[in-house]
């Protein structure tokens, strides 16, 4: 069968079951799966994970697993890849991963998270976020656009082209998976268990965009001592904040040395942003005590986890030599969360493929970076898979009040979805 009849009959198809495709998604809408303090407290996931463990059992998945996340398996990784974040509660929380199988062992893998980030501030809604609400076109409601319509459309992709009695010509592999907003504990369990495929696509919101690459970031925390004293009497202490300006100051220079020295086609130049600082006790004291919490991007392919670590640690020392006490009370640096880089290959089989999928629905393909890391950088680099990352809605309707997506985005995602299955395991 041609494409352009094939294409024909998923889109009849499509809008024949566009109700119950927007009813599944809502019903995954309305379970509760944030995660606890960033899933150092626990996570919700257990639902959610059992509601979309059913639903590829009822669309024929061949094998369903679940998971039990493990710390010792993220602390391996940790030690392998520099990619993890330890200490996170797992009680009731599991990935599932699903197998459909299809006439050809060539396989491709969609990936999305089920876990949400918590409500915030109830009053900023306008509904409630667990009641999933459609109004001019647009589901609201708690982690729809983050990211489970993109998990929906992948699970349902299947299900359109069984509706549509077209045959699977390949194995199609689905992670569900918990903790991605914890730093990506998820995908890296599952990473670390060998689940892959012949290509991956993280299904987070994109814009409809096919996203290739996205910088890397590492979270430090910097610890400055000084010595308190009554402030009338200031010349007898050390204002730790003080010194903190100085090294802030410090990194600041290296940041304006990346800008200058490093490029990317798809990516912005590297950042460092100093989001958190604190320090003293009262106006009245001499600060004994000042901390601050960085987060630094990096570009793939150009700058590396650890170079990063060894120009902002030696920023700092270098700075402390300068001064008459910081040279004898070095801070205390530390990492609390990173994630590597991601780059993909643009003339890769697998983007030019998927680029004519889009071309085939959308009359488009366009290819961007994002400066947001993802689990796209855990299936690139472990897993060592050609990945992209596609998914309905939009960044800035992530992590917000009143979060939406286009329910038309949804719908074509999972058309596309679909078309991908076809056109990459024929």
């Amino acid at each position: 069968m041609e494409d352009n009849k094939r294409i024909e009959i998923l889109r009849n198809t499509l809008n024949a079951n566009k109700d119950k495709y927007i009813k599944r998604l809502g019903e995954l809408v309305a379970i509760d799966t944030h995660d606890i303090g960033h899933g150092i407290d626990g996570g919700l996931e257990k639902k959610g994970q059992e509601y979309m463990a059913e639903l590829f059992k009822a669309l024929g998945a061949s094998e369903v697993i679940c998971d039990q996340m493990e710390e010792k398996v993220i602390l391996e990784s940790l030690e392998k890849y520099n990619e993890g974040n330890e200490g996170h509660n797992y009680d009731g929380r599991f990935n599932v991963y699903a197998t459909f199988k299809g006439e050809s062992e060539k396989s491709i893998l969609f990936n999305g998270h089920i876990d949400t980030m918590p409500v915030g501030d109830p009053a900023l809604w306008n509904t409630n976020p667990h009641d999933p609400v459609i109004k001019d076109g647009r589901m609201y409601g708690l982690g729809v656009c983050d990211m489970k319509a993109g998990l929906m459309a992948s699970t349902l992709a299947v299900e359109l082209l069984k509706d549509a009695g077209i045959p699977l010509p390949g194995k199609v592999v689905i992670t569900s998976v918990v903790d991605e907003e914890g730093g990506g504990n998820g995908s890296i369990q599952a990473a670390m268990r060998g689940i892959k495929a012949d290509a991956a696509v993280v299904c987070e919101p994109t814009d409809q965009s096919i996203i290739a690459a996205h910088m890397g970031f590492i979270f430090f925390k910097i610890e400055v001592e000084g010595r308190a004293v009554h402030s009338g009497a200031k010349w007898l202490g050390v204002s730790a904040i003080e010194k903190a300006q100085k090294l802030i100051e410090a990194i600041d220079e290296l940041e304006h040395q990346w800008l200058m020295n490093y490029k990317h086609a798809l990516l912005p130049a590297p950042t460092s942003n100093v989001g958190v600082i604190s320090g003293g006790s009262a106006g009245s004291t001499v600060a004994d005590y000042c901390e601050f919490k960085t987060c630094v991007h990096y570009l793939p392919g150009k700058m590396s986890h650890e170079q990063v670590v060894k120009e902002y640690t030696d920023a700092i020392y270098r700075r402390c030599e300068g001064d008459e006490w910081l040279k004898d009370h070095k801070p205390k640096i530390s990492i609390y969360q990173a994630g590597g880089a991601f780059e993909m290959d643009l003339d890769h089989e697998f983007t030019k493929t998927f680029a004519g999928t889009c071309e085939k629905i959308k009359n488009e393909a366009v290819i961007v970076g994002s400066p947001a890391g993802c689990d796209a950088r855990v299936w690139r680099n472990m897993a060592n898979m050609p990945t992209l990352q596609y998914g309905p809605g939009r960044q800035s309707e992530c992590h917000i009040a009143n979060e939406y997506v286009e329910l038309q985005q949804y719908l074509d995602a999972i058309l596309i979805y679909a078309q991908l299955i076809l056109d990459w395991c024929k």
